[in-house]
């Protein structure tokens, strides 16, 4: 199935076709949690970390437990089936909501069905450096819970993002509410500061600076290839600086139109990296 295939409620469909209630609090609210898993050889990698930070969001949100390894298996298995015939890669993207509310108003209902969907899409990992920008407009949120978790409201994100279009670069750095790296829009931070040499672990800010807790960013740290540290508000021209997320690994060639040395002189070991944290 071209351009990908959906399930919700017991339906296949494109994910243009199948559709939501129009009370769903995910839709009005953004009150839910999704989690992208990328799907390799017609296998979804690191599945099980996944599923352990949705379930923690869950509990954190109080929302109720979503679907279990042992729901989600056969489900995942026909999503490849129809949409990775070749057993290629794609972005298989888990939703859970609060579900349909029966009154007006932000107030959680006490009793309802949460609901759950998903789409698989087919998507090739990217490791192509990139351009950059520090967003002036928008800040993580280094206090709040929903910094903690993979919302539905990824408005922040979309608003740096469009930021950085208009300065003509690829993604945006978001700092913390204490003035310091933190994210990008879609990806957690690996430094290597100019000074390092090679074999030195990257630096990655801790979650107490807000960033998203990543599974490729813990599973750096579990296998001593990162560790964290505060990264400051800046970056010095002779630092590396990685994007990492479950679909791909890239590196900057500049920051604020201003170059990065250490990417123009070729020195890119996205990809080696990211392939490290799948094996």
């Amino acid at each position: 199935m071209t351009g990908g295939v959906a399930w919700c409620e017991g339906r296949w469909g494109t994910p243009a076709e199948l559709s939501l209630p129009l009370d769903d609090r995910g839709l009005q609210l953004a009150d839910g949690l999704f989690e992208t898993v990328l799907i390799r050889a017609g296998q979804p990698c690191l599945l099980d970390e996944h599923l352990q930070r949705w379930g923690e969001a869950s509990a954190l949100l109080g929302l109720d437990p979503p679907p279990e390894r042992d729901h989600l298996m056969p489900l995942i298995q026909e999503a490849v089936e129809r949409a990775l015939p070749e057993q290629g890669c794609g972005a298989l993207r888990l939703n859970w909501s609060r579900g349909s509310s029966p009154q007006r108003g932000i107030a959680p209902p006490r009793s309802g069905e949460h609901r759950f969907w998903l789409t698989l899409q087919p998507w090739v990992p990217s490791f192509t450096p990139i351009t950059a920008i520090i967003s002036r407009l928008e800040r993580r949120n280094c206090d709040s819970l929903l910094s903690r978790c993979k919302t539905f409201a990824y408005g922040q994100a979309v608003q740096a993002r469009r930021e950085a279009s208009e300065q003509r670069c690829d993604d945006a750095l978001l700092l913390n509410t204490n003035g310091e790296l933190c994210c990008s829009t879609t990806a957690n931070l690996l430094l290597k500061p100019g000074s390092a040499n090679g074999n030195s672990p990257w630096l990655t800010p801790p979650l107490s600076s807000g960033c998203l807790p990543g599974v490729m960013r813990a599973r750096a740290l579990r296998l001593g290839l990162a560790v964290e540290a505060n990264l400051g508000a800046s970056l010095g021209s002779d630092d590396q600086l990685l994007l990492i997320n479950s679909l791909g690994c890239r590196g900057l060639l500049s920051l604020d139109h201003q170059p990065l040395h250490s990417q123009a002189l070729g020195i890119d070991p996205a990809e080696s990296l990211w392939q490290k944290l799948l094996s």
